[in-house]
Parts: structure tokens; C-alpha cells; sequence
């Protein structure tokens, strides 16, 4: 039993340490900017853009890489997902593999993360588009209005670089 609680006790002070968020001034505090780690440690070397990534999923189905961007949002109920902007325009989900991680529920608007895994292009239904509205603190309104099933390049991250 002592070993069990031993044992939950490391698991709870992990999942804490993993999901922490950055205060927002640690910046301002050590003048250089903070890159934090989630999932896989990764580095941002040999990173593609989002205009490169959009380019190369032209005619592909699914692309193992890094790519590069800015966070547009992340999932305010627990980190479960984020959202960054493409080149042409559009938006990509970015989930992470297995639920392994989480990243901030505030503060990622705006900033530069580095992600590597697979994109792909998904049809994603309608219950799903309504789950990530939720998720994201649209209004009942917003997701009443969603009635059609859309098809998004989304991408499952092994590890994920933010700079704060």
C-alpha cells in the first residue's frame, strides 16, 4: 500500500510538473525568451513552415514532420488540443498522441511553437467540430450553428516547442 501511494503521489507530481504553465513576465524577468517542452523532447532544427507544410499536403494524405507557427488557441478545459494558423489562411488542430501531454489552457495566443509528428487531412464530424467549440468557450449560438461536417488538416504531435 505504502508503495502504491509512493507510486501516486510521483504520477501526480509529473502530470503537475508536465502541465504547468509559464508565468507570463519570465520573460521580462531573464530578458531572453523561455522555450518549454511538452510530450517528446524535440528540437525546432530542421522545422518546416506552415506554407511549406500546406505546399507539401497539396497532394499527400498524411506527412510525418516539424513544423513551425503560431498558436492561434489552445483548448481552455484542459490543454487537450491547440490550434495554429496556416499560411493560406486557415487554421490547423493540433492534438497530441495518446493524451501523453497536455499544453497551457491561456496565454498561447500569439506565440511561436515548433511541433513534430504527423498532419494529415481528416474529415472531422459535426459532434466533433461542436466538441472542440465547447472546448474552446464558444457561445451556445456558435455551436448551434455548426450543422456540417468540414475537412481539416490536423496534425497528432509527438512533442511540442513553445516560445513564451
Amino acid at each position: 500500500m505504502n508503495k502504491f501511494l509512493s507510486l501516486l503521489a510521483s504520477t501526480a507530481l509529473v502530470i503537475a510538473c508536465n502541465t504547468a504553465t509559464i508565468p507570463a513576465n519570465a520573460q521580462e524577468k531573464s530578458g531572453q525568451p523561455t522555450v518549454k517542452n511538452y510530450g517528446e523532447t524535440i528540437s525546432a532544427d530542421g522545422a518546416i513552415s506552415t506554407a511549406e507544410l500546406v505546399k507539401a499536403m497539396a497532394e499527400k494524405d498524411e506527412l510525418a514532420t516539424k513544423v513551425e507557427g503560431e498558436v492561434i488557441t489552445s483548448c481552455a478545459m484542459k490543454g487537450c488540443w491547440m490550434d495554429m494558423k496556416l499560411a493560406d489562411g486557415s487554421t490547423m488542430k493540433v492534438r497530441f498522441k495518446d493524451y501523453g501531454f497536455f499544453v497551457p489552457t491561456k496565454g498561447l495566443e500569439g506565440k511561436h511553437a515548433v511541433i513534430q509528428g504527423t498532419a494529415t487531412r481528416e474529415v472531422v464530424d459535426v459532434a466533433t467540430l461542436k466538441h472542440y467549440a465547447e472546448d474552446a468557450g464558444k457561445s451556445k449560438e456558435e455551436i448551434e450553428r455548426i450543422t456540417e461536417p468540414r475537412t481539416d488538416m490536423m496534425f497528432l504531435a509527438d512533442g511540442v516547442l513553445i516560445t513564451f
